[in-house]
């Protein structure tokens, strides 16, 4: 492993901290590549009352001198403001008071299985950290690991492809072979408050959203991420773990709530005949290519030059306004669930960390590859490795 990061903190504690390790020295990185990454995680519709008492901002703590990376460890820090209004609940030292302890596991949550592994019958000691407040750290790693890769010209993005039964109708995967269409869709998306980039069905997954509020309801969705100008070669065939494919889907699949993960067209080629889903191999103009992509940028484990085409499905989110039925753990008699504030709809929010699990996950092999100390001893392999390429 050529990168690698850590997160701590809890969703209602002090502060969530970050470390990434193996950035190389000198390369360009300020608080404002981070925080516009934060701001797009806390934005689209169905959010809950938390983003409205968050401003996420990182402060840098160490790694970076002069607008710089050190090639030392980085970590980040970001505040939780609404700590203030749980200093005693979530305090880190013994107290007088009686905290009243939350016994009402909710279904599909961490909660119940979380409070039989850890010996707790207070399920907020598992709540606070399986809650995907998390992944606001997360994506700030995953802003630096964005830098990284965009001194190489590796662009990452992403957008929704559908919102509970609200499905584009427009996306189809014999564009995945055009990076200018996967940039310019993304770039639609962003101006979607639920990153849609077709205008008519962005609308109809904002009514399924307003629904499902008035409701006391929640919803799930499919979102695609991608990565445009990846060289071929990342990965390897040679053993399971060193699999890109399989790295990427893990990586996705760790995100809360993410069920499934498919690269490129996925289960769909599954019923369909080999020759209709192969990507056909041509050179022209002194390089490889295809016409196709349903292999969605990897083969074999590596990547083969096209670009990176990831799709995750997220469950509805478990927390209802409504709650739904479940057993004391100390009484063991049925009950509704605990509601803890949430979110109606996180999956214009989970396209983002996407993003983020992304380009940790590629720029890790990426420097498996190309290694360097500094950012310059990086290139300088990168570059020699492209004018291999051009003479194979």
């Amino acid at each position: 492993m050529s990168l690698r990061f850590l997160t701590g903190g809890e969703s209602h504690g002090k502060a969530l901290i970050g470390i990434i390790e193996g950035i190389p020295s000198g390369l360009p990185l300020l608080p404002d590549d981070i925080n516009k990454e934060l701001k797009r995680r806390q934005g689209g519709k169905g959010r809950g009352g938390r983003m409205k008492i968050e401003d996420d901002r990182a402060e840098i703590l160490s790694g970076v001198r002069l607008g710089k990376t050190l090639g030392s460890p980085l970590s980040l820090l970001i505040e939780n403001k609404d700590w203030i209004n749980w200093k005693e609940v979530m305090s880190s030292e013994a107290i007088l008071n009686v905290i009243e302890p939350v016994t009402k596991p909710r279904p599909g949550h961490a909660d119940l299985a979380g409070a039989m592994k850890y010996n707790t019958h207070d399920i907020r000691d598992i709540l606070e950290r399986s809650s995907a407040r998390e992944t606001a750290m997360r994506v700030a790693l995953g802003a630096v690991a964005k830098r990284l890769l965009e001194e190489f010209d590796i662009l990452i993005g992403s957008y929704v492809i559908s919102i509970g039964s609200v499905k584009c109708k427009e996306t189809e995967p014999k564009f995945w072979a055009e990076p200018r269409y996967l940039i310019s869709i993304a770039e639609k998306a962003e101006k979607s408050p639920v990153r849609c980039p077709f205008k008519n069905d962005s609308k109809e997954m904002e009514k399924l959203i307003e629904k499902a509020q008035k409701e006391g309801n929640s919803l799930g969705g499919v979102f695609e991420v991608f990565a445009v100008g990846v060289p071929p070669g990342l990965g390897s065939h040679i053993q399971w773990d060193r699999r890109l494919d399989g790295r990427l889907a893990q990586a996705l699949m760790s995100i809360q709530a993410i069920k499934a993960v498919a690269v490129g067209s996925g289960f769909n080629m599954a019923s369909r005949f080999g020759r209709d889903v192969m990507d056909e191999i041509f050179y022209r103009s002194g390089r490889f290519l295809r016409k196709t992509n349903n292999a969605g940028g990897i083969e074999g484990g590596m990547t083969n030059g096209m670009p990176i085409v990831l799709r995750a499905a997220m469950k509805p989110i478990p927390t209802q306004r409504k709650p739904l039925r479940t057993v004391d753990i100390k009484t063991k008699k049925p009950v509704s669930a605990v509601y803890e504030r949430s979110d109606i709809c996180a999956v214009p929010s989970a396209s983002v960390i996407g993003e983020a699990m992304t380009a940790l996950t590629l720029s890790d092999a990426f420097l498996e590859k190309f290694g360097g100390d500094s950012i310059k001893e990086t290139k300088r392999n990168y570059n020699s490795y492209i004018e291999y390429l051009k003479g194979f």
